[in-house]
Order: C-alpha cells, then sequence, then structure tokens
C-alpha cells in the first residue's frame, strides 16, 4: 500500500506549488482555529455568576471571535482549492498515462485482455483515485496539524490531564488499524468484480442482437446474477467494515473525552491535588481541545478507508501502466517509399509457444501491382499473415522483407502508413461522414473526400443523408446499414491511395448487387497496387495473380485460379463445394 502512495504522490511532484500552498494555509487556517477555544474559555472566565459578568469584556471577545472563526474559514478555503487543484491534475496525468500506454502495449495485450475491465479501470478506478486523494488531502493536512496544535495547547493549560489524552489515543489507531487490515482484501475483490461486470456488461449490451437470436438471455441473466452475488458479497463486506471504522473510533474518542472531563472537572473543584488546579474557563477550553484532539483521528480513519478503496484502484490502473509497451523503433529507418515488393523467407509464428501455427511460410512477390488472395479454412493462419505484415505481431523466425527492407528494421508508423486497410468489421467514429472519410488524411478537402466517396459509389447515399457530408453519424456509426458503414471504410482508404491495399472480407457485409459495383472500384483502386485479400467466397478471387492456399498455419497450395482448379487439389475442393450444384 505505502509503495503504491508513494508511487501516486510521486505524480503530485510537477504541482508541489498547491502542495505548499495548501499546507501553509492549512497550517494557518487550522492554527487561527486552534485559538477559538482559547478565547472562548477567556470568555467563560468573564461570566463567573449571577451579577459578576464583564458585559465590555464580553463583547471584545465575541469581536474577536467572530474574526478569528472568519479568517480560519477563509484558509481552509483556500486549502480546499488547493487540494483539490492537486488532486485533479494528479488524476489528469495518471489518466493520460494510462491512455498513452494503451497505444503502445502490444496488440496481444489488447487481444488477451477484456475490453470492460480496461474501460472501466480507465474510468472507474482512475475516478476512485481522485475522490480518494481529494479526501486524503484535504483531511490529513488539517487533521495533522489540529492534532499537532491542540496537543500543544492542552500541554499549555494543564501537562498531567494532556498527558491521560496523549495516553489513551493509541487505542483509536488500534481499532482503525484492526478494522483498515479487515477491509483491504474486499476493496481488492470489489475492484476485481466491479471491472468483471463491467466486461460482462459491455459485451452483452454490444451482442444483444446475438443473445437474443440464440434464445440466452435466461443463461446470460444466471451469469450476470452470478457476478452480481459476488460483486455484493465483496461490496457488503467492504462497506460493513469501512463503516465500522468512523463510529467504533468514534466511541473510544469518547471515552476518552469522558475521562478527560471527569478529570478536569476533578481538578477545577480541587478533589483531585496531583492533578493541579485549573479554572473554569480554562476546563473549557480543555474540553474544546480534548474535542478538536480526537475528532481528526475520526476523520483520517475515514480516509483510511477511502485510500483503501483508491489504493486497490490504483494497483489495477498501475498494473497496465506497467505492462510493457512495444520494443522502441525511435533509432529505426523511415520506410519513405515503397516498390510493392513482399518476401516472406521461412517465416515461423505462433500466439502460444506450445501450440504451432505458421510454420516455415515462403511468400515472394517481386513485382508491384500483384494480387495475393489468401484462402483457407477458419483458423488456418490468413489473418494472422496480416497481423504479421503490420507488426502487430513480430514473428519468431524467418524475415519479412518489404521493398528490400526487413520491417523489424523500419518504423511501425512508417511501416504501417504504406498499407490501407478494409477489414470485416467496419469501425467508424462519433463524428461527421466527411470526418470519417478523412480520418486517415486529415489535410483533404470536401472535393478529395466527395470524389473518394464517389469511387466508391458511397456519394448517392450520402447526399440522401440529413445533412448529406456534415451529417454526424453516432458512436460506431450508429443509424447506417452495415453496407453503408462499409462503403464510408471503403471511401476512407480510397482517400489515402497508400502504395498497398489489404482486403480481409471487405465485402462480406456487402449485397451482391453494391459488391460488383464496388468491385469495379476496387479495379481502379487497386491498379499498380499490390494487394493482400482475404476471402471466402471464392468467386472474388479468381482474377488474383497469386492465391495462397493455407491449411493449419501452412501454405499447401500457390498458383492462380486456372492452374489450382487443374490440380484438383484442396483448392479446386474449396471452389467446387461453393458452386456445386444444390
Amino acid at each position: 500500500m505505502i509503495k503504491i502512495l508513494m508511487r501516486i504522490l510521486r505524480y503530485s511532484r510537477p504541482y508541489k506549488l498547491s502542495l505548499i500552498f495548501g499546507i501553509v494555509s492549512s497550517f494557518i487556517g487550522v492554527s487561527l482555529s486552534l485559538f477559538v477555544p482559547v478565547i472562548i474559555g477567556e470568555g467563560v472566565d468573564l461570566i463567573i455568576g449571577e451579577g459578576n459578568v464583564d458585559f465590555k469584556g464580553v463583547s471584545g471577545i465575541c469581536l474577536l471571535l467572530a474574526g478569528t472563526v472568519g479568517v480560519s474559514s477563509l484558509f481552509q478555503w483556500f486549502t480546499s482549492l488547493c487540494t483539490n487543484k492537486l488532486s485533479y491534475l494528479t488524476v489528469r496525468d495518471i489518466r493520460r498515462d494510462y491512455y498513452e500506454k494503451l497505444g503502445e502495449v502490444p496488440v496481444s495485450f489488447i487481444d488477451s485482455s477484456s475490453r470492460g475491465e480496461l474501460i472501466s479501470c480507465g474510468v472507474n478506478d482512475i475516478e476512485t483515485i481522485s475522490d480518494g486523494l481529494i479526501q486524503g488531502f484535504t483531511q490529513l493536512f488539517s487533521g495533522i496539524v489540529t492534532i499537532i496544535g491542540t496537543l500543544i495547547f492542552m500541554l499549555v493549560i494543564n501537562v498531567k490531564i494532556a498527558v491521560i489524552v496523549v495516553i489513551l489515543t493509541p487505542l483509536s489507531f488500534v481499532t482503525a488499524a484492526v478494522i483498515t487490515k479487515l477491509s483491504h482484501d474486499s476493496f481488492i475483490k470489489q475492484a476485481k468484480h466491479r471491472g468483471e461486470m463491467s466486461g460482462f456488461i459491455e459485451e452483452m449490451v454490444g451482442n444483444q442482437k446475438v443473445v437474443r437470436a440464440f434464445c440466452r438471455e435466461k443463461k446470460v441473466q444466471e451469469e450476470f446474477d452470478s457476478i452480481n452475488r459476488k460483486m455484493k458479497k465483496s461490496g457488503v463486506r467492504s462497506v460493513f467494515f469501512s463503516s465500522m471504522t468512523n463510529p467504533t473510533t468514534r466511541f473510544v474518542n469518547g471515552l476518552i473525552y469522558a475521562a478527560v472531563g471527569t478529570a478536569g472537572a476533578l481538578s477545577a473543584i480541587g478533589s483531585v491535588g496531583f492533578l493541579g488546579v485549573i479554572t473554569k474557563g480554562q476546563l473549557s477550553s480543555f474540553l474544546l481541545y480534548a474535542n478538536q484532539y480526537t475528532k481528526p483521528f475520526n476523520e483520517i480513519s475515514g480516509v483510511i478507508t477511502e485510500l483503501q478503496n483508491a489504493v486497490a484502484c490504483a494497483k489495477r490502473v498501475f498494473d497496465v501502466i506497467d505492462q510493457p509497451g512495444e520494443p522502441s523503433d525511435r533509432d529505426m529507418m523511415q520506410l519513405k517509399s515503397c516498390t510493392g515488393t513482399v518476401n516472406f523467407n521461412n517465416v515461423c509464428f505462433s500466439y502460444d509457444k506450445s501450440r504451432k501455427l505458421i510454420e516455415n511460410m515462403e511468400l515472394h512477390v517481386n513485382e508491384k501491382g500483384k494480387r495475393i488472395a489468401i484462402v483457407g479454412p477458419t483458423g488456418c493462419g490468413k489473418t494472422t499473415v496480416i497481423n504479421l505484415l503490420l507488426r502487430f505481431y513480430d514473428i519468431d523466425k524467418g524475415s519479412i522483407v518489404i521493398s528490400g527492407n526487413d520491417i523489424r528494421n523500419v518504423t511501425r508508423n512508417s511501416l504501417r502508413s504504406q498499407f490501407g486497410m478494409v477489414l470485416q468489421d467496419t469501425w467508424l467514429f462519433s463524428g461527421t461522414v466527411a470526418d470519417n472519410i478523412a480520418y486517415g488524411k486529415q489535410s483533404a478537402d470536401r472535393e478529395e473526400i466527395i470524389n473518394a466517396a464517389k469511387a466508391v459509389h458511397a456519394h448517392s447515399f450520402i447526399k440522401r443523408l440529413p445533412q448529406g457530408y456534415d451529417t454526424v453519424i453516432g458512436e460506431e456509426g450508429g443509424g447506417l446499414s452495415q453496407g453503408q458503414k462499409q462503403l464510408i471504410s471503403l471511401a476512407r482508404v480510397m482517400l489515402t491511395d497508400p502504395p498497398m491495399l489489404i482486403l480481409d472480407e471487405a465485402t462480406s457485409n456487402i449485397d451482391i448487387r453494391t459488391e460488383q459495383r464496388i468491385q469495379r472500384a476496387f479495379e481502379k483502386l487497386m491498379t499498380g497496387k499490390t494487394c493482400f485479400i482475404i476471402a471466402h467466397r471464392l468467386s472474388t478471387i479468381k482474377n488474383a495473380d497469386l492465391i495462397l492456399v493455407m491449411k493449419d498455419g501452412t501454405v499447401i497450395e500457390q498458383g492462380d485460379h486456372d492452374t489450382l482448379i487443374q490440380k484438383s487439389g484442396f483448392y479446386a475442393e474449396l471452389y467446387r463445394s461453393q458452386f456445386a450444384p444444390s
């Protein structure tokens, strides 16, 4: 816990002025508030009894009391301002590092993590850290100063009674420590179950159509109830222990207050001589100080509970931030020009090192403008080849050479900028249609955007939208059909005009008539470009220059369509299975 807290505090270093001003203003504000019991005690001594009241003195005391409380409140407000600024800026930096890390970690980490948990960690957990920091900084500053200040004033008034307070104080610490230890594990489990719940809900809501199509509502509800029960159990346990902290320490502090009151009263009437003699006004001041002295312990115990929750969440956040990023390519060369040649030389790769996938793959495309189709059954490694081309994953053995350069010797950005990619699953962000098309080329003007849309036959349906190219589409392209979203994705690639293309089932969600029109657009787009095409519908790749037939991670056949049909091998069998008469 201490290590995580120290790490959070390291994020606060750039804002040390806010920390310093907060401490100074807290010291001044609390110090002034500590004079309030002294002033009240002096006022009590001016009201000795009936007919023995110094009204003039009491009036002056009241004015002094009002001024002291006012100035103290002003400085305490400034303390809150400084600590809030410190907390929010600190959490902003943590959130920034978290999001930056998500852009740096290998794709394998994203693929192996729950998207819902990553979202929950970046939103809910960091917000919990913020709440813990704000409450912690504010109350710790004032609490520590209050404890030290009240102790000094009590020692000045009566050393022996003050010693009683100090001796009994550890009872509060022991009580808080025991409860804190019990609640720590519960907060860890609560944070874990919260992330699990967010991931489950995000997954189920996003795929509600599939859930209902397969009549899985009851099963999904049972899974949700199971997670919900675990979350309830850890939540109730953590809330139970955390809620015990404050009343328990208040009870202990009440005992201390009663002991001090009794000892002080006996001393004031002279019944216990060894405690010394104090006036009624001093007794009033002492009791107020005793109350002020114990109050911060109650607040700090509450802070500890919040910090327990914040630390549990911070651990999850830092676990992501501490993930190793992709190896740096800062000193590698830029791939500024691309001739379109691609060579796979004895390439080996597997996601799980205990299970082989791609073994000794050879592919040689020595001329630009070639069209390479990759076909095969599900799980044979087709998409994996694309992941390796773009260096989403690094190969285990061999080399991939593009335009004479081993891709491990060039920067990832310069490599990926040479490719345009259209996937089966489209991705559109919340914004205008024009912004979505220009995603890969922010400098594009409206004419370029329209020409790209016309090239893929998207212009006509875009013009029918309420505001045309300025129509704002929702998250994930809400309001558009799957085919329309795919057309916008195609226009995006058409606009960037890269030297190489990757089409991964790019027309699978488009009707046959639209596909035929888009194929004509592809003919224009692919002219002079090296293209990698993944397709299950073999009719779309009959004109490919080279067809790679993959099975179990190995290229078992390669050649053009006619050659592979004549071989009567695995490709011919796949082709006939699609076009066999019913």
